[in-house]
């Protein structure tokens, strides 16, 4: 019944009319009477039970709305009460998983309010948990931009719910985000929904933050290992830093023609920074790029200038007059 009244909310405007026919004919109609292509509406205050056939089946009555209703909504308080009884009952029945969860082993080495967790796998679950847990914001500081697509396929897995329920994102990036098309298309995806991402070209710390209680950032250069901070002075100072690099950073139109310039400006930016002596390391983590990537364009302006190595490369690049670093 409490079924049914859900469903006579949504009653499709056939039915309705159907039943307005009826009640205006005296309040019943005989079967004979009913036209084909009602069939269907009828079927449906029938299993509503607005319309009910009499003995015989020749003979179709109207149910007073109200009788309906009081039948209906002595169906919805019994259906509250039995989960008002069931929301009771649920901590009780989860006690003991919740107790082999707080005595599951955990991957991490705890020092005070710091967690550190060792490996990938298990920084992306704990990740997800905290992801899952959040209730109003996210923080995000991703140096670099070249990210796996099955990674931000991941993230916006997650990321695309939270922002539905209403919370809030802010994420950073370097500007080469704007020309890696997975991160690119992920911004365009996430920010109809609200979340709010912005480029800043420059150095800065790796970070998440959620709900401004809980702080993740690398314990190692690799990106092997995270810390997962909860100490409220150590958040606090994360989170100041976040808010001033935020408001340095550029706003970019995600989805526009704006968002993605000319591939050949992260040329640009590699070759100034290797006149002014960079190596390729120094160069990639500048610029947030992976090596190999910064190789590709390097391997491309050896050509271009027709130089035999990186050294001859940087020396003619100098010479270009155009060797000011950004």
């Amino acid at each position: 019944m409490a079924d049914a009244l859900g469903e006579l909310l949504a009653l499709d405007p056939a039915a309705r009319e159907l039943y307005l026919a009826v009640v205006a004919e005296g309040g019943w109609v005989k079967s004979a009477e009913v036209d084909t292509a009602d069939a269907p509406a009828l079927a449906r205050l029938l299993a509503l039970g607005l319309v009910r056939g009499l003995p015989g089946g020749t003979f179709y009555s109207a149910v007073s709305p109200r009788a309906f209703l009081g039948r209906a909504a002595g169906a919805l308080r019994s259906r509250a009460a039995d989960l008002l009884r069931q929301a009771d009952e649920l901590p009780g029945q989860l006690e003991e998983l919740a107790q082999a969860w707080d005595a599951a082993p955990r991957r991490i080495d705890r020092t005070g309010t710091v967690e550190t967790v060792h490996d990938r796998d298990s920084i992306r679950h704990r990740i997800a948990q905290l992801v899952a847990d959040t209730a109003t914001e996210m923080l995000t500081a991703q140096p670099g931009g070249d990210k796996p697509a099955d990674h931000l396929a991941w993230a916006m897995a997650q990321d695309i719910p939270f922002l539905r329920s209403g919370g809030a994102m802010r994420t950073l990036y370097q500007p080469v985000a704007r020309t890696d098309p997975a991160t690119a298309a992920y911004a365009a995806a996430v920010t109809p929904y609200g979340a709010r991402i912005r480029v800043l070209d420059e150095d800065f710390q790796r970070m998440l933050i959620f709900d401004r209680s809980v702080a993740v950032i690398p314990a190692s250069a690799d990106m092997g290992s995270a810390a997962f901070v909860s100490d409220h002075t150590a958040v606090e100072l994360l989170v100041e830093l976040f808010e001033r690099d935020w408001q340095r950073a550029e706003r970019v139109a995600w989805g526009s023609a704006h968002a993605a310039p000319d591939p050949g400006a992260v040329a640009d930016r590699i070759a100034r920074l290797l006149a002014c002596g960079l190596s390729r390391r120094g160069i990639a983590n500048r610029l947030g790029l992976s090596e190999r990537t910064v190789a590709a364009h390097l391997a491309r302006l050896r050509q271009e200038y027709e130089a035999e190595t990186l050294f001859q490369l940087g020396w003619l690049m100098r010479g270009s007059g155009d060797n000011t670093a950004d």
